[in-house]
């Protein structure tokens, strides 16, 4: 019945005098052509149905529906025309002199065929219209981007579902409005495509991103930094690796500062964010860890150049490479894709309840177990099972008999701390991805301020913790020490002072 109505539709008459042979339309190609392009619409439009009312979102019905089938679609509708070419031509070489089809709208015959094939049309067109929508949809989607290439990008959805951005679309900062955005981002996705094909990807995925879209244009369409002022309270609860796993709180005010233009003073650690100034750098890495020279230009015009007095800069030979105007994104910099730190993330689930901070030592082993090197998530999953519990089992025998559901939930809080943050198959973690929010792991804010990156009328960019934070409360919870003014800070493992005299990374690397 489909290949009667499939000839039915084709076949139209020639000029009279070639009335005895069958329609140009009548070969295997065009033919082939009809039945794929039914095939494939109907595919598309069973898919189609079945993507509506599906309660999930699938990344590969979404690749086949709005991506495979189409094309598919497309390529059999193309291949009517090019039979009826190629029969043209072959008829012309044989002495037929083929002439195209005829349509003789005074020839009932001709008038249906002519409006089925109109009306066909007109459905197919309208269809595919809907499908490319839906199709340039799925390709903007959050399914689309963090889960079409799994493996490669896993760690970045991961990162993402767990970020402070989960409801922001990735799309938003990563490619931008208008179809010029859309375009260089499909043509760069095409590269992408290539790579994850022919195994080319790199392991992990490399940061900074080149060309992503300037702050301006993304993150301050939420976040104004003009209306950022005065100070936030943070409270950060942390806990030593002694038996006890003592508690230790610091409270302090982060100084945002800002600016409430024309009355608010522009200050504290948003003064960076170009309110009345400009800052610009170059780096000597990849990874914007490095930076020897720093100009800030005033709202006066004038300038200030900063130098590393240990390298081998001057104010008027920079370092070679591009000059990179600052903007939110040189500080946070991981603010969807983050990868915490094994002692953070344990601090977290110890504070939330998530890991039994009574069980003795678990905030050392369960560092201890997320730091080891494993091939895969799954042998790691295993192996910090086995590590925790035959802690417990063999050191705190009594523990582990009276509090062994405890100690099931605890292990399993810290294995899926590893699953969030670390990823062996693309080699991504923490130690690949600096975070510039901070100081404790990487360098971050101590990049420029170092006490060494020196103006040539002797202005030193200070390392003073009080220019961005002032703590007002810390200690253990028995000894307890605070002023509204501030105290010192004082490192909670003893009265050592050797770690004044150096950066918190050298010693704080993630363990």
């Amino acid at each position: 019945m489909q290949k009667g109505l499939i000839y039915f539709i084709v076949d139209i008459d020639m000029c009279p005098d070639q009335k005895k042979l069958p329609g140009l339309f009548q070969n295997w190609l065009s033919v082939i052509g009809c039945i794929l392009s039914v095939v494939s619409f109907s595919t598309i439009l069973v898919l189609f149905i079945l993507d509506l009312k599906s309660q999930q979102v699938n990344p590969y019905l979404g690749i086949v529906t709005y991506m495979i089938a189409p094309t598919l679609f497309a390529v059999s509708l193309l291949l009517i025309p090019v039979g009826v070419l190629l029969e043209r031509q072959r008829r012309r070489k044989g002495g037929h002199g083929a002439h195209f089809p005829v349509f003789d709208f005074n020839n009932p015959v001709h008038q249906r065929r002519a409006y089925i094939i109109i009306g066909l049309s007109t459905v197919f067109l309208i269809f595919l219209m809907v499908v490319t929508y839906r199709a340039y949809e799925f390709t903007e989607s959050v399914t689309f981007c963090g889960q079409t290439c799994h493996q490669v990008m896993n760690p970045e959805y991961v990162a993402y579902q767990n970020s402070p951005h989960a409801r922001v679309a990735c799309v938003d900062c990563h490619v931008g409005s208008g179809v010029g955005s859309y375009v260089r981002s499909k043509l760069a996705g095409t590269q992408m495509v290539y790579s994850v094909i022919f195994n080319k990807y790199h392991r992990p995925v490399e940061t900074p991103i080149k060309n992503l879209r300037p702050a301006q244009e993304t993150c301050e369409k939420c976040h104004w930094p003009r209306q950022f002022f005065g100070a936030v309270e943070k409270d950060k609860q942390y806990f030593l690796s002694d038996e006890k796993n003592t508690p230790w709180t610091n409270h302090m005010l982060m100084l945002v500062g800002g600016g409430v233009p024309p009355y608010g003073q522009r200050g504290g650690i948003h003064w960076h964010m170009n309110l009345s100034n400009k800052i610009y750098y170059i780096t000597t890495d990849k990874k914007r860890q490095v930076i020897p020279w720093v100009k800030v230009v005033h709202a006066d015009g004038q300038e200030e150049i900063y130098v590393d007095k240990e390298s081998k800069f001057t104010a008027d030979k920079p370092p070679k490479g591009e000059m990179r105007r600052m903007d939110c994104m040189d500080c946070h910099n991981r603010p969807s894709h983050g990868f915490k730190v094994p002692f953070v993330a344990v601090n977290e689930a110890m504070a939330f309840g998530a890991i039994d901070k009574d069980l003795p030592f678990i905030k050392r082993e369960a560092v201890k177990a997320l730091e080891a090197d494993y091939p895969s998530q799954g042998v790691a999953a295993s192996s910090i099972k086995k590590s925790l519990e035959e802690f417990y089992m063999k050191k705190y025998p009594e523990i582990w008999r009276q509090k062994k559901d405890f100690i099931v939930k605890t292990v399993q809080s810290v294995v899926e701390i590893y699953q969030q943050n670390i990823f062996p198959d693309m080699k991504a973690s923490w130690k690949e991805y600096p975070n510039n929010i901070g100081h404790m792991v990487f360098p971050g804010c101590f990049r420029c301020h170092d006490n060494k990156h020196q103006s040539a009328q002797g202005k030193v960019l200070s390392q003073n913790c009080t220019i961005c934070h002032i703590i007002i409360k810390q200690g253990t919870p028995g000894a307890m020490e605070g002023s509204p003014d501030g105290v010192p800070f004082h490192h909670p493992d003893g009265d050592d002072d050797s770690w004044k005299q150096m950066n918190c990374v050298d010693c704080h690397s993630g363990s």
